[in-house]
């Protein structure tokens, strides 16, 4: 097996647009270069056409959506959402509507809502619990280093059920107050959630009901709790936050734990997956980092979420009757921005191909095009990376992939299951 050797900066090869079917389960099961190569092409030939929808039982297929490709098309849909708008689903199928109550966060809200939401969520935010973060932070990357070492002499391991997968779990578990023994059940929700269609998690649309109304009673009773029993967590300060006179439902603190949860834990799982997978291949660029780990943080830590772009693409929905950039679209349009594609635009990012740790600028998209729905965890999720790495840079700093990884088969999600990995065990 091992992993496969790349030229940094080399382009993908060129997928013909007949070959190209977003509709399509096989397209998905394809590795990066396909789809990169794929999305080149789109970008090149088609940077805005109507592709239909890709069918998921127990989903509602509509009559297809408009992908765009480039970036300043993404950025454009970010930045206008009275015309764009995020309701009633930011995926392409829509939810039923029994479904649709257990995700009504502020990400599929418009204002004036989802600037109430957010503002009140804002709120909780306090330099109390920003500093309580930062340290579980540090101390939960720490412990699973060190456990992965201890329970691994020989200096192999699996990198997403020891490390990425449980540090941004943890860490959001311990924000929310949600105790230890529960980690692994909302573990369990979110990767059925998030990922429905891939046989190793969900392909029964029945079980994905029955892990999202679970995932919604839990959240809601673990408000109710802190309602009547305070503690020191982010439960307890969302139940407190206050915006003119209003307060969130427990409703609404369920939604927005679910959305914290699953949306924080998959993205900053898949950026930690993706930059060791990068380093790997490319291990002059961890040298360099490694060299002037803290200079190079910042700049790393953008560079490997614009090459994960974790969060493939968004959905919006028309509002009206729209024209972008020659190509007419009516009211009731589904609009789908691909991140993906975006962050591989040569006019936004020079060699877009090269996996560059002191790329500057980088004005990617991968926490979303700006705008009202910018990642509200942007900045956790980039602590929590560079908190990974530089624990991995103490430790154990030659640790490698040993093998491709498995990949989630998503549409959604730019996920890797498993990653084997090796180091030389420390003295």
């Amino acid at each position: 097996m091992g992993i496969a050797t790349r030229v940094n900066g080399a382009a993908p090869p060129v997928v013909p647009l007949k070959e190209i079917d977003l509709a399509s389960w096989d397209f998905w099961a394809h590795d990066d270069d396909f789809r990169d190569g794929a999305f080149a092409t789109l970008r090149r030939e088609a940077p805005i056409a109507l592709h239909q929808e890709l069918t998921q039982e127990g989903l509602v297929s509509g009559t297809g959506h408009w992908a765009l490709t480039r970036y300043d098309d993404v950025w454009h849909v970010s930045r206008h959402p009275h015309l764009f708008s995020s309701s009633p689903s930011i995926t392409i199928p829509d939810q039923n509507p029994e479904l649709a109550e257990f995700f009504g966060s502020m990400i599929v809200l418009d204002d004036p809502r989802h600037l109430r939401l957010r503002n009140i969520v804002s709120r909780a935010f306090t330099p109390k619990v920003v500093a309580r973060t930062e340290a579980s932070v540090r101390e939960r990357a720490r412990r699973l280093v060190d456990a992965m070492i201890a329970e691994h002499p020989d200096g192999t391991g699996e990198l997403v059920t020891e490390l990425a997968g449980p540090l941004p779990l943890q860490v959001i578990c311990d924000m929310i107050g949600i105790p230890e023994r529960d980690h692994q059940r909302v573990l369990h929700w979110t990767n059925v959630i998030l990922g429905l269609g891939d046989p190793d998690f969900a392909t029964d649309h029945a079980e994905y009901a029955t892990v999202s109304t679970d995932f919604g009673a839990y959240a809601m009773a673990l408000a109710d709790n802190r309602r009547a029993s305070p503690r020191d967590d982010l439960t307890t300060a969302l139940v407190q936050a206050e915006v003119d006179g209003e307060r969130l439902t427990s409703s609404e603190i369920a939604s927005f734990f679910m959305l914290l949860a699953i949306a924080g834990n998959e993205t900053t799982r898949n950026a930690i997956s993706h930059g060791v997978l990068a380093l790997t291949r490319y291990p002059d660029q961890r040298t360099k980092w490694w060299a002037d780990y803290h200079r190079l943080a910042h700049s790393a830590v953008e560079e490997i979420v614009r090459w994960a772009s974790p969060v493939t693409y968004m959905r919006r929905t028309l509002t009206k009757d729209t024209e972008l950039n020659g190509t007419t679209m009516a009211a009731g349009d589904k609009v789908t921005m691909w991140y993906s594609s975006a962050n591989r635009v040569d006019a936004k990012f020079a060699n877009p191909w090269m996996f560059d740790i002191a790329r500057d600028p980088n004005p990617h998209v991968g926490f979303g095009g700006g705008g009202a729905h910018f990642c509200l965890g942007a900045n956790l999720a980039r602590r929590e990376i560079a908190v990974a790495f530089d624990e991995l840079r103490r430790r154990i700093p030659d640790i490698e992939a040993t093998e491709e990884p498995a990949r989630l088969l998503s549409y959604f999600i730019h996920g890797i299951k498993h990653l084997p990995v090796a180091w030389t065990p420390p003295d």
